[in-house]
């Protein structure tokens, strides 16, 4: 055969190169020409760094190799190819080749070579020493300061690679002594001096011992797959701490807690000093949008919570958060969780977080605003008991209760800690030489108590929703540091059936007086599965609603918190009416109408919050003492009365207990007298606000259509399909509940929050249109939104065609609440002389009736931008302190008055309105500086009482099933 034709015999035969891989024998020999021509080629090159072409070469060697071990790995047995690699130790020149090259694209297929190594099931690779030193060192010299900078691609192969190997590490422990060689039991030489013993236990951990632990720490702070692989392999190698003692020794010993503390104090440094919250200008919400709202400013000092830095960071530090709380649930060793705990405390809370907190203020630009959401993010995020207990118990100035002496702790591994613990002691001390302010002088509840007082809407609004979180989700510690409570020890502390009949009445008539036209019955079913739920998750009423396991064992689980110092156990108690918090809510309350909406929503979720937790009594606070019933026939006492009709039987008679007990249960039937005086604070002030709503249904003209007008500009808002969630950031290892980058399930109480109407399946053409005007007037598109402002949308609901299906007449009330109902029409927007002017009343016309609908549009803006103050109301009554707008048409183009453009206003025009706006300008200059919002913000704020008002009977009506509040007998 000529040359030509063996040249081309191999391209010619299409199955020759699978013979080569069926082949064990004809593989093998291909496997090691490709490894001589390999080492021939690395040895005759003198610098690989400058020899393109043996570098290129080199790489196509490397890539072979490893497709062949690939390809075999596949294949039935044997394996020589693999045998040949583990006998004659190919990895070694691998490694070497790979480090000395400082060639990228030869480092990546050295990677992928030990790779494939490593996953191979034969030949015990992972477990050989020789074979870890190899790949310790390739591994350390390549991502070594003095290193090749590597590109993303092969740093995330590397980092892979290490993660595969403490993968088999946490299946098999065994091959933990292959990559982990502690030094601290070998002899030392005899010049060693006490500096060098301190040094030992000083965290200065050689790095020599366990390289592929310091590799993944290096890398737990990146984003993407490089982070996540790094972070769980660290938790697979504390995990192993548990079967190691040697393993458990050096990670005390070693500088991780240091690292971990001063990792996440660098990027808690990052987040802004200054921040105001704000919504971004093409995505805010409905609720805002159909309000006096106005973006906040912000510059280069000050950053808004919208920007996409800030939640670049802020994503960040949580995802970091969360993996200390990812590591401390697979800790098994008490002794590295000790270490780990003790160096948060020390480094992150005492030098960072507390001082931010200390130092905070809401006249300097947003500090106290930025501070504050931190803190409530953190409180959200985290779910472990121990790192609550810390952050709390040092920020509430929680007095310290002294461990007790752990007695299966080994002695090895806590004299270590306590060395540990001792230099952590002495280097703290050193630095807050002159650092004197702690909790014990300021603590959290006073800058919480102080921000409630702040003249800044924005520093209120994050206060409230900081106390929110610290009541939904830890509410034990609030009890006895945030919240002035008081035990309930009396077996008539809850109200009567009468009672509660007549208080759940109250609330609902003075929703009814807002009145509506939707279907109001299917709303509250809604609010009252949705308050149920929120019932039921509080943590503290778990004890309450969760079912007894058995008949033996009637008591829960105690509190998994192994630090001493944790609140007990929540017992019964009741708010008092002098607690400065809940005073200081109701007297943001009071000012409801002029609120920003954002502040009136957080106010109405803290004292939501206030009432939820099953040990919390509402008697006093919320609802009407049981101890001031008075009934109509004896005002002056609380005895049962003896009803006249009935003659008792004798004491000592079978019938006489009978008796008695139909006796009680007639008296808890009854309802007490309603005396204004004995009502606390929080239904005077609703009482007062509605008196508000019926005075401004007297001045405002077509107030009820107007309201009716909005409530479905919000159902159309919310109809509308809500914009796909942005992808999901991978920051975090580990799943964690409270993850800021899953968000967690959306329960029915966020829709019951909002106290959505459903939306008609068939809308008004006529509506569908004002409220898109609305939206688009005000720059917001129409998306998700509800009179609460929530987003998330999770069940579809369905009411009643529109029309007069829709309308609910105001229920009459009882003669016993003294409220404002002069001006409350029987049906809102129907009352006496008085014609609906809604859009949908003229679709399908045309012509006059046209044009007589876009007059009263314009009316309808131009009442919506006036601006109105709060009525001074009474208890009982409503007196007028805000002028009647007049309602006037004018047409346009009107002599010279349309020049002007005094025409174009179709409210006020003419003489008579100059008089009008001149009046009203000098009793405003007589009055001073009285503060005025539109009527569109008055509407969106009476939506919002309504749905609390909802949400306050559901809270009422709930707890007395769920918690058995009512008094029968």
């Amino acid at each position: 055969m000529d040359f030509w034709s063996r040249l081309l015999t191999p391209l010619s035969s299409g199955s020759s190169r699978k013979d080569y891989a069926r082949d064990p024998i004809r593989r093998l020999h291909r496997f090691e020409k490709e490894y001589s021509q390999l080492l021939q080629t690395w040895r005759n090159s003198s610098n690989l760094a400058n020899d393109d072409d043996a570098a290129e070469s080199i790489e196509i060697r490397l890539q072979e190799l490893t497709n062949i071990l690939s390809d075999e790995s596949r294949r039935p047995l044997p394996h020589p190819c693999i045998t040949f690699a583990s006998r004659k130790q190919i990895y070694i020149p691998v490694a070497k080749v790979a480090t000395t090259s400082y060639n990228e694209w030869i480092v990546k297929e050295a990677v992928l070579f030990f790779a494939t190594l490593v996953e191979s099931e034969e030949e015990a690779f992972v477990e050989n020493d020789t074979f870890s030193a190899s790949l310790t060192n390739l591994l350390v010299r390549i991502t070594g300061a003095n290193s090749l900078r590597l590109g993303a691609d092969t740093e995330a192969r590397v980092v892979e690679l290490a993660f595969n190997i403490t993968t088999k590490i946490r299946l098999e422990p065994e091959i933990l002594s292959a990559w982990f060689k502690s030094r601290q039991n070998q002899p030392q030489p005899p010049n060693k001096d006490e500096q060098d013993e301190h040094e030992k236990f000083a965290g200065r951990t050689q790095r020599q011992d366990f390289p592929l632990f310091y590799l993944l720490m290096d890398y737990i702070h990146h984003d993407g797959k490089v982070g996540d692989f790094a972070r769980t392999g660290l938790l697979y190698i504390i995990e192993a701490a548990s079967s190691s003692v040697a393993l458990e020794q050096w990670i005390v010993e070693s500088d991780l807690s240091t690292l971990m503390a001063t990792g996440l104090g660098a990027l808690y440094s990052q987040l802004s000093r200054k921040l105001v919250i704000d919504h971004p200008a093409n995505d805010l919400p409905p609720i805002l949008a159909l309000s006096d709202y106005e973006h906040p400013k912000s510059n280069y000092e000050i950053i808004s919570s919208c920007s996409f830095e800030f939640q670049s960071h802020l994503d960040t530090f949580l995802s970091h958060l969360l993996f200390w709380q990812d590591v401390l649930n697979h800790c098994r060793s008490v002794e590295v969780k000790s270490t780990l705990l003790e160096h948060f405390q020390v480094i992150f809370l005492q030098q960072l977080l507390y001082p931010s907190l200390l130092e905070s203020s809401d006249i300097d630009g947003g500090s106290s605003v930025a501070v504050l959401t931190y803190l409530r993010r953190i409180l959200e995020s985290l779910d472990h008991p121990d790192m609550i207990n810390l952050i709390l118990h040092y920020l509430l100035a929680l007095p310290d209760i002294v461990p007790s002496a752990m007695t299966n702790s080994r002695n090895s591994v806590s004299a270590a800690r306590k060395r540990k613990s001792m230099d952590l002691a002495t280097m703290m001390a050193a630095q807050q030489s002159e650092i004197t302010a702690t909790p014990l002088l300021f603590n959290l509840v006073d800058l919480v108590l102080a921000c409630l007082r702040s003249q800044s809407h924005q520093t209120i609004d994050v206060t409230l929703q900081l106390v929110s979180a610290i009541l939904k989700r830890h509410h034990r510690y609030a009890v006895i540091t945030l919240l002035h409570t008081e035990r309930v020890r009396s077996e008539y502390a809850h109200r009567t059936v009468g009672a509660h009949e007549q208080e759940l009445e109250f609330l609902m008539t003075l929703a009814g007086v807002i009145g509506g036209q939707d279907n109001f019955d299917e709303i509250y079913e809604n609010v009252l599965r949705d308050t149920t739920v929120r019932l039921e998750g509080h943590p503290c009423s778990l004890k309450l609603v969760a079912p007894k396991v058995s008949v033996n064992n009637h008591k829960l689980p105690a509190i998994p918190d192994s630090l001493p110092g944790a609140p007990q156990d929540v017992p019964s108690h009741t708010l008092r009416p002098d607690d400065p918090v809940l005073n200081i809510i109701l007297d943001r309350l009071a000012t409801f109408f002029l609120n920003p909406v954002a502040t009136n929503l957080a106010v109405t979720e803290a004292i939501f919050d206030l009432a939820v937790c099953g040990f919390m009594n509402i008697e006093g606070w919320f609802l009407r003492n049981p101890r001031v019933y008075t009934y109509p026939d004896d005002p002056t006492t609380t005895t049962t009365p003896t009803e006249p009709s009935t003659i008792p039987p004798p004491p000592d008679s079978p019938s006489y207990a009978d008796f008695q007990k139909t006796q009680s249960i007639i008296h808890c039937r009854r309802r007490p007298h309603w005396t204004p005086s004995t009502l606390p604070r929080l239904l005077t002030v609703l009482q007062t606000l509605v008196d508000a709503v019926s005075s401004y249904r007297t001045t405002i003209p077509r107030f009820n259509d107007l309201l009716q007008q909005r409530r479905e500009a919000f159902q159309t808002a919310d109809a509308e399909p809500a914009p796909p969630p942005p992808p999901p950031r991978h920051n975090n290892a580990l799943s964690t509940p409270g993850s800021s980058a899953t968000p967690a399930p959306r329960t029915s109480s966020d829709v019951l929050r909002s106290g959505e109407p459903a939306p008609t399946p068939s809308r008004p053409s006529g509506l569908e249109g004002f409220a898109a005007r609305i939206l688009s007037e005000l720059g917001t598109p129409s998306r998700s939104g509800s009179p609460r402002g929530r987003k998330e949308r999770e069940r579809g609901r369905s009411t009643g065609s529109g029309g007069d299906a829709l309308r609910t007449p105001v229920p009459v009330p009882p003669k016993e609440f003294p409220l404002n109902f002069e001006s409350t029409p029987s049906r809102p927007g129907l009352g006496p002389g008085t014609r609906s002017y809604s859009p949908a009343d003229g679709r399908g016309c045309g012509g006059a009736v046209g044009s007589q609908l876009k007059a009263f549009e314009a009316v309808d803006q131009s009442i919506l931008a006036r601006r109105v103050g709060v009525p001074v109301t009474t208890f009982g009554g409503a007196g007028d302190k805000v002028a009647a707008i007049p309602l006037r048409f004018d047409k346009a183009g009107d002599g010279d008055d349309a020049g002007e453009g005094k025409a174009s206003s179709p409210v006020l025009g003419g003489e008579d309105d100059e008089d009008a706006a001149g009046d009203g300008s000098e009793a405003e200059a007589e009055e001073g500086e009285e503060e005025t919002v539109s009527v569109s913000h008055v509407l969106t704020n009476v939506i919002v009482l309504q749905n609390f008002l909802f949400e306050l009977a559901s809270l009422v009506q709930v707890r007395a099933g769920l918690f058995d509040e009512v008094r029968f007998v």
